[in-house]
């Protein structure tokens, strides 16, 4: 199974994206889908994460401003971005994470918020 990010692109400070990550297939056994990023010279962190049961949690730097949501397949996650800042660029990466403890990564997409 692949995980397939997009939505990322160029936006001016205040503006949105939405990033969806699809997976190629059905993967059983989720524990929760979440969103990283990495900015440049910087460590990968959570962004979001939303678990099986719809619970989610958010860093602080983006709490109120993103979005983390799921279909009920569990196949494609989504972030939705609003009010960015010139922080919030980096690659972002989606992630599943099985309750076996096996991840899956996608490839991230780029995401620049210019001032």
């Amino acid at each position: 199974v692949q995980l397939q990010a997009s939505g990322g692109g160029l936006v001016q400070t205040g503006g949105s994206l939405r990033l969806s990550c699809a997976a190629s297939g059905r993967i059983f056994g989720i524990n929760a889908m979440g969103w990283y990023r990495q900015a440049p010279g910087k460590q990968r962190e959570l962004v979001a994460v939303i678990t099986s049961g719809g619970s989610t949690n958010y860093a602080n730097s983006v709490k109120g401003r993103f979005t983390i949501s799921r279909d009920v397949a569990q196949t494609t996650v989504y972030l939705q971005m609003n009010g960015l800042k010139s922080e919030d660029t980096g690659v972002y990466y989606c992630n599943i994470a099985r309750w076996s403890g096996m991840d899956y990564w996608g490839k991230g997409t780029l995401v620049t918020v210019s001032s």
